[in-house]
């Protein structure tokens, strides 16, 4: 493309002509509409008349999309693009929805490289019109798919001209984008194969996880980035809940409560995913942090749930859907069928976890009846909690027994005894000593009298 030079002549009232016959013969016959403009284009182009110039790419362009013949439309880009001495300006102005893969094939290297920003800003426009423009569920996820690619294959934390807030706000963009895509193709593999789980947005699942990855946290602690805070954590507790990562949708709420201008509601989601969450060191950790904080005692429904799972009593399935499920259904959490069978399997796990701390041994059928499952149901998640490590236990099944606890060697028999003599050693002489103690102190208060 050639550098601007001075203006020879000035076309404008050539191209106001052209225009009143263009515009009636492209109802007729758009290629001699065309070939106009293009006669009239070089003579513009030649007198560097980047206005005129301008005006009858942009015109030519119009005529192709109005006919909806993208594909005339990449050839009329592509071809005005290349023809000799054509001015940048001319090209800057060709900014179509359905062309941007066209848009930077011709402009590799010449436009957006120099001014990343301008690069970053135009893809981002382009994205929102295609979202408002495009109402086909085909068109929309093309248009998706094109903004997608576009937007992923910047790197912007490797541009120095940006600052911190630049980037950030890039990658939080490129994060929604990428889910509302993922989600399309979601569910398209849904109602085609719901057998498929692989393919459908998994590769766009990831790289919401690889972007999150490329946003610094700290950076987002500064009040001045709290609308860019929350847009982020909604990012990735969306991506958490793809993943069933409770803990992880807890850990990011929590992030979210913790903003000032943020009311308590989103304590209520960090009970729930908590609660959600599979049992272990780190979830356990922050179950009895939530349960401690007054906050959340404000909310006697939630306090008295997480109560249930902190206390090392049995909870009866029954009893819990019975008193919570009427208000717990109506939330937007419990909605959901899964995440209901979901609690539902975190109060089994919990009694057994409950019963294996108190027995040694019991019968399957003593436990399936706490439980409130039938035998199939309580052998399969007891085998799940075995292999995970959560609890050790072992079913006889012809016995129809559960064992607790290890069977031990006489080793380990006298060890325990060695240990346990010890401690009661320990106990028997520290209260000799405060039985001698307590003797001298009444021997000294006689004398004294």
């Amino acid at each position: 493309m050639a550098d601007p030079k001075k203006q020879e002549k000035d076309f404008t009232k050539e191209v106001d002509s052209l225009f009143e016959e263009t515009k009636k013969l492209a109802t007729t016959n758009i290629q001699e509409a065309l070939d106009k403009i293009y006669v009239l284009e070089k003579q513009t182009r030649n007198a560097s008349d980047l206005k005129s110039t301008t005006r009858l790419v942009k015109e030519a362009s119009e005529i192709c999309y109005l006919s909806h013949n993208f594909e005339l439309l990449n050839s009329n880009i592509n071809t005005l693009s290349k023809r000799h001495g054509q001015l940048k300006g001319a090209i800057q102005g060709m900014k179509w929805l359905e062309l941007i893969e066209t848009l930077r094939n011709v402009t590799e290297g010449k436009i957006f490289l120099e001014t990343p920003r301008a690069r970053i800003s135009l893809l981002l426009a382009h994205y929102h019109e295609s979202l408002a423009k495009t109402h086909e569920e085909a068109k929309r996820k093309e248009s998706l798919q094109v903004a997608s690619d576009l937007l992923s294959d910047l790197q912007v934390e490797t541009y120095s001209s940006m600052d911190r807030r630049e980037k950030t706000e890039f990658l939080v963009e490129q994060m929604r984008l990428l889910i509302a895509l993922a989600r399309l193709k979601d569910g398209e593999i849904g109602v085609k194969d719901k057998k498929d789980s692989i393919g459908g947005g998994e590769s766009e699942w990831v790289k919401v996880r690889v972007g999150g990855r490329k946003v610094n946290e700290e950076f987002l602690k500064d009040a001045a980035n709290e609308d860019l805070k929350l847009k982020y954590y909604d990012m990735m507790i969306q991506f958490a809940l793809h993943e069933s990562a409770y803990l992880d949708a807890a850990k990011y709420y929590y992030k979210v409560w913790e903003t000032p201008t943020i009311k308590d509601d989103a304590i209520e989601h960090i009970v729930y995913y908590v609660v959600l969450a599979p049992h272990d060191n780190e979830q356990s950790d922050m179950l009895h942090r939530t349960f401690a904080n007054p906050a959340l005692s404000r909310l006697e429904l939630h306090y008295a749930l997480v109560k249930c799972f902190t206390t090392p009593e049995l909870m009866r399935w029954p009893g819990i859907e019975q008193i919570y499920g009427p208000h717990l259904k109506k939330t937007i959490v419990f909605s959901a069928d899964k995440l209901w069978e979901d609690l539902h399997t975190r109060v089994i796990e919990h009694n057994i976890r409950i019963m294996s701390q108190y027995y040694t041994r019991i019968t399957l059928a003593r436990l399936t009846s706490l439980l409130d499952l039938t035998q199939q149901q309580t052998e399969e998640v007891l085998c799940r909690l075995v292999v995970s490590g959560t609890v050790w236990a072992r079913v006889d099944r012809p016995a129809g027994i559960v064992n607790f606890r290890k069977s031990r060697s006489a080793e380990d028999v006298m060890n325990d005894w060695s240990s346990d003599m010890q401690r009661l050693l320990g106990l028997v002489e520290k209260t000799w000593m405060s039985v001698n103690a307590a003797q001298a102190a009444q021997s000294r208060a006689v004398k004294a009298s």
